[in-house]
């Protein structure tokens, strides 16, 4: 049986995500993980994951109905350790390029821009849907939530739209969907965030969460 952490891991529910499956990885791995759409209980946990599945502008749209956009800034302005996934990976960045222009939490610096219609004189399926690389760009995996992830380890993708960040500091992972070189996965300071879903990329994937929770302390 995995001895459940007393650190206090919120998963933000703003009414797109896949919430279940970031539980059930959670309690594999040991965080003691609550989904939770209230801003107090963003505000008195020890770590965040913010997941998503959907568009970026009725997210945004709805961490605001929901009084949590101040209360996610104020926890990571605080060093709170911090997980995004997918949509929750583009909602921190600056503004997104869907259906025009939405402004994003700007937690980091970087546009969302969708995906191309072709690349190098090829058409490209969009959305991505696939299991695909991820490899190391200038930072190491050490002391990161991928710290025994091996280089070019396939994850599960699901999108049409991919950040471009303003600094390439915070890149950790860049991937390559036929021709086209991005950003998966990004990590800076207490911020970590990917584009895959790590609960969805087997056993792997799980121990993104594994480590995650262990380098800050909370399993």
């Amino acid at each position: 049986m995995i001895h459940q952490s007393n650190k206090n891991v919120i998963i933000i529910d703003y009414n797109l995500g896949n919430l279940f499956s970031v539980k059930q990885a959670c309690d594999t791995v040991g965080l003691n993980a609550k989904i939770s759409t209230l801003k107090e209980d963003i505000q008195n946990a020890d770590a965040l994951i913010l997941p998503g599945v959907g568009a970026f502008i009725e997210a945004m749209n709805n961490l605001e109905s929901l009084d949590l956009i101040n209360p996610i800034k104020e926890a990571v302005s605080n060093g709170k350790p911090f997980f995004g996934i997918c949509l929750g990976l583009q909602l921190i960045f600056s503004r997104s390029e869907e259906f025009g222009s939405g402004n994003g939490l700007d937690l980091l610096s970087g546009v969302i821009k969708k995906f191309p219609q072709n690349v190098n004189g090829h058409f490209l399926k969009v959305p991505q849907i696939a299991w695909n690389k991820i490899y190391s760009f200038k930072q190491s995996w050490e002391n990161t939530a991928l710290s025994n992830i091996s280089e070019n380890e396939f994850m599960y993708f699901v999108h049409s739209y991919y950040v471009e960040p303003a600094s390439e500091s915070a890149i950790l992972t860049k991937t390559n969907y036929d021709g086209l070189e991005y950003c998966s996965a990004v990590s800076q300071a207490n911020i970590f965030a990917t584009q895959f879903h790590p609960e969805k990329s087997a056993e792997k994937g799980i121990g993104i969460y594994k480590n995650w929770g262990t380098i800050n302390n909370l399993i």
